[in-house]
C-alpha cells in the first residue's frame, strides 16, 4: 500500500497544493516563487528519496514569511497523513551530515509529540529571496504539524547556503530513516501501543 498524501490549503495569504510519496525515488517539482526554497525542497525530496510536488502562490509582495511557513505546515500535515498509523516503522532517525564547511546534526522521533530544538547562527540575513530566519520557522511548522520531535544543530560552518542546504538534506536523511519499515516491528515501536 502506497504511503502518500495530497494536501491543499488556501488562505488569504497562500494557496498551496502538495503531494508526497514516502517510498519514492527522489523526484521533485517545486514552484513556490522563491528559487532558493525550491532548491531546498528539491534537495529534501532527492536525499530522502521522497517524491514531492508542491505549488505555492503566496503573498511574496509582503515578504517570504507566509509562503515558507505555510509550506512547512502543509508538508508536516502530509508527512503525518502519509505515515498513517506508523506500524512497523523505526520511529527514530538521526544523521550528522557534512556539506562543504557546514556540519549538521539532525535527529527525529515520530512520537506524535511535537517539539523543535534548533541551534544555528546565520551570518547573512538572506540567501536569494529566502530570509535565513525562516529556516527555524519552516522546521517548527513541519515538526508541529507532523507531530515529531525534531532537533537540528549546526556543528560547524559559516556559509549560509551550505548551512541551510545541509539542514534540509540532514532532515531528509533523518526522516527517511525514521519512516523506514522494519519487519521485526509488528506493531508500533512504543510501550503505550500507539504513537
Amino acid at each position: 500500500m502506497e504511503r502518500s498524501a495530497r494536501i491543499e490549503r488556501k488562505t488569504r495569504e497562500t494557496d498551496i497544493r502538495l503531494s508526497l510519496v514516502l517510498d519514492g525515488s527522489g523526484k521533485a517539482q517545486a514552484d513556490t516563487g522563491i528559487g532558493f526554497f525550491d532548491h531546498m525542497l528539491s534537495s529534501f525530496a532527492r536525499h530522502g528519496l521522497f517524491d514531492l510536488e508542491v505549488t505555492v502562490k503566496g503573498d511574496l509582495y509582503v515578504d517570504c514569511h507566509h509562503t515558507i511557513e505555510d509550506t512547512g505546515i502543509v508538508l508536516g500535515e502530509a508527512i503525518a497523513k502519509a505515515a498513517g498509523d506508523k506500524k512497523s516503522i523505526r520511529r527514530y532517525g538521526h544523521v550528522i551530515l557534512p556539506m562543504d564547511d557546514a556540519l549538521i546534526l539532525c535527529a527525529a522521533d515520530l512520537s506524535g509529540r511535537p517539539y523543535l530544538g534548533f541551534e544555528a547562527s546565520f551570518g547573512a540575513e538572506r540567501v536569494g529571496g529566502f530570509d535565513t530566519e525562516m529556516v527555524r520557522e519552516f522546521f517548527y511548522a513541519v515538526a508541529c504539524n507532523a507531530g515529531m520531535n525534531l532537533h537540528i544543530r549546526q556543528l560547524a560552518g559559516t556559509n549560509c547556503h551550505h548551512l541551510i542546504e545541509g539542514m534540509f538534506k540532514a532532515f531528509a536523511k533523518t526522516l527517511d530513516e525514521a519512516l523506514r519499515e522494519d519487519p521485526r516491528i509488528t506493531d508500533v515501536l512504543s510501550t503505550k501501543g500507539s504513537l
